[in-house]
């Protein structure tokens, strides 16, 4: 393990008392014992896993008390400074308190995340144009700027399986914005009943389209049980339901026991119950997780084609007309999943967290 330059980060505090001496009758709780202004600055590896350096300090404090995180055993001392080993690249929660003599606490609970030695940079990998001959460009979201454009997205959130028996609990806190990029992070963290967390993006009531091409430019995930994805549904799900709005997989990876250089493109309709067909594309090298791809699909009166790097793998015929869903808007999904049907579970060879990076989704149709 090695031990590069550190970079700091130095939070203060508003100080939230938990009470545990009892009152006085007449005058209230005497606070004179109580600590106050709470500091702590953590120092960081410059790259990658390695020692985290915690250092806390406050006005009248005795105690000092580090969690890892929620789950762990505190370590106690009276100086604040705590060292701690990370051998995993992550993002994790801490939390510090200060007692003092009145056996009140002040706290701080801070979040961090520690990159790989060499992460993926936006300009590895495959990309493709900003216009083509013939198209027009009539819609696009480069990501630019630090927040999620509400305008585009709206956040889908909750658990309950999403009709795949998956895992995660999908919230808002899961995706950031900032680089030029979308990040969506799979967490292992009990929340509301789960034990993982991912988020799940929509257009629906947005952004909606009938034909045209789509580049969707990203990095994804890897390890057993993720699930990253790049969809459609049908704008008249509310009314028709599933499969009856019509599916549209543009990409999807199912992680683990060698299937991260792997997608699937898929099509899913009504037709005396459920059908689908789909085709596979596997990367002559490397894994999805190694660079950014462009998923593509060429989508049109006729027929939608599905591309990787501007190379074909998979095409449907739609003019039949029990396929009539594949002519009215569709609206986009981007999410990951963490378990369920497909991929299973996650297990031990699972490192958490894992994202998937979207640089760009660019719709041109034609002129």
């Amino acid at each position: 393990m090695k031990y590069p330059s550190y970079r700091s980060l130095s939070f203060v505090l508003i100080p939230v008392f938990l009470l545990f001496a009892s009152c006085k009758d007449d005058d209230g709780p005497d606070t004179t014992g109580d600590p106050s202004n709470l500091q702590v600055s953590l120092t960081l590896p410059d790259e990658g896993p390695g020692m985290v350096i915690i250092e806390a300090s406050a006005e009248n404090a005795v105690e000092y008390r580090f969690y890892a995180n929620p789950q762990a055993d505190p370590v106690v001392n009276s100086s604040g400074r705590f060292e701690q080993l990370y051998t995993q690249s992550g993002t994790y929660r801490i939390e510090v308190r200060a007692y003092g003599p009145s056996g009140r606490y002040v706290k701080a609970e801070k979040q961090f995340t520690l990159s790989e030695d060499n992460p993926v940079t936006i300009g590895e990998g495959y990309s493709t144009p900003i216009e083509y001959p013939g198209y027009q460009l009539v819609w696009n979201d480069e990501f630019d700027g630090n927040t999620l454009n509400t305008q585009f997205w709206t956040y889908e959130t909750g658990a309950g399986g999403w009709g795949n028996n998956e895992k995660q609990y999908y919230r808002s806190e899961n995706t950031s914005v900032g680089g030029s990029l979308l990040t969506i992070e799979a967490r292992k963290e009990n929340y509301q009943n789960s034990q993982f967390t991912s988020s799940r993006l929509i257009t629906k009531g947005k952004k909606a389209f009938t034909y045209g091409r789509i580049d969707i430019r990203a990095l994804l995930p890897k390890g057993q049980g993720i699930w990253p994805a790049l969809w459609t549904l049908g704008n008249n799900i509310s009314t028709a339901g599933w499969p009856a709005c019509g599916e549209i997989d543009i990409m999807e990876m199912i992680g683990g026991s060698g299937r991260e250089k792997t997608v699937h493109g898929t099509l899913h309709w009504e037709y005396n119950g459920h059908a689908q067909y789909g085709q596979p594309y596997t990367l002559p090298t490397g894994i999805f997780a190694d660079e950014y791809h462009v998923f593509t699909i060429i989508w049109d009166e006729n027929s939608i084609k599905w591309y990787v790097n501007d190379i074909k793998f998979n095409e449907v015929d739609i003019t039949p007309s029990h396929m009539s869903e594949f002519h009215l808007p569709h609206f986009f999904i981007f999410n990951i999943a963490v378990g369920g049907n497909w991929p299973g579970d996650p297990d031990a060879s699972t490192v958490f967290p894992q994202q998937m990076n979207v640089d760009y989704i660019r719709v041109f149709q034609k002129n």
